[in-house]
């Protein structure tokens, strides 16, 4: 009996054994279905049985919006590291350090430039994989860097968001970043450039409440999950049930707080026709513009 047991049945499970990679199938979290990982990234990141649109990276979304995913990215300013020497369970500075490592990005935006159908286009991604892409002094002055780049080159500036909001850990210098990127907006208004934001899964908070929500064109992920507090603050607050989908992209379309829901196969080609209808002016730029000589000196 143990000669079949410790012997014949480890050969027999041995021969019918077959080696699958561990990161060969993932699961939706929308409905639970097993997808193969290679079938996810031909469709990305969309769910085939259900069509839940799964969180792209940054550097996937740069690849999936530029020209034969060609594109240059750009040095970011620095900031000062952990102004307010902030600690909660773990020190600021260690958070940063292991999102830095773990995402390979240094803050939770990404700046790039390229052609986008064949025409100059600036293209800013927030990471939601970098502390879920909030909102610090960094990530402030890497938008503003977006914006002037695009007055430089004359070329429409896209801004892909998606946040938990402002980075408590910096305290009152992430509100400021409120102000300061609706600046940097402005400075695009002054210059006569397009501003197309896509907002995606989940864009709220301090984002929502500056940059996030002036564009010239709105264009929102299929159901992204777009508002400043949550659903349920706000049902605890108004003590109200809330409209089955509110905060979705659906709901705020139907609701005119944005202008369109673009499947994520055909949002390049949405961005390629929507900064080729808005145009880029080809006259010279003013010879002052009040905003970038003065206020973001």
């Amino acid at each position: 009996m143990s000669w079949l047991t410790e012997y014949v049945r480890p050969k027999i499970r041995g021969l019918l054994k077959r080696e699958v990679p561990d990161n060969l199938w993932t699961t939706c979290e929308s409905c639970s279905q097993m997808v193969l990982v290679r079938d996810l990234e031909r469709s990305l990141k969309v769910c085939p049985h259900c069509g839940h649109h799964m969180r792209a990276l940054a550097n996937e979304r740069l690849a999936w919006t530029f020209d034969d995913g060609v594109y240059t990215k750009i040095e970011l300013p620095k900031v000062p590291v952990d102004p307010l020497e902030f600690r909660d369970r773990k020190r600021y500075t260690e958070r940063l350090k292991d999102a830095r490592t773990k995402t390979q990005l240094d803050e939770a935006m990404v700046v790039a430039h390229g052609k986008l159908g064949g025409r100059d286009a600036v293209v800013a991604v927030m990471a939601f994989e970098f502390l879920t892409g909030t909102m610090g002094a960094a990530l402030g002055e890497a938008f503003v860097a977006a914006c002037r780049l695009a007055v430089l080159q004359r070329a429409p500036l896209v801004v892909f968001t998606a946040s938990g909001g402002a980075r408590m850990q910096e305290g009152m210098i992430s509100l400021m970043q409120m102000p300061r990127t609706t600046i940097g907006v402005q400075m695009l208004r002054e210059a006569a450039l397009p501003y197309i934001v896509v907002l995606t899964d989940p864009t709220t908070g301090g984002v929502s409440a500056s940059f996030a929500m002036l564009g010239d064109v709105q264009i929102a992920e299929p159901k992204a999950l777009i508002g400043f507090a949550g659903p349920r603050v706000i049902q605890d607050t108004v003590r109200e049930t809330l409209p089955e989908g509110f905060q979705r992209a659906e709901y705020l379309r139907d609701h005119g707080m944005i202008d369109m829901v673009v499947p994520r196969k055909d949002l390049r080609e949405t961005l390629i026709r929507v900064s080729g209808l808005l145009g880029a002016r080809t006259t010279p730029l003013p010879a002052e513009l009040p905003v970038l000589n003065a206020a973001l000196a």
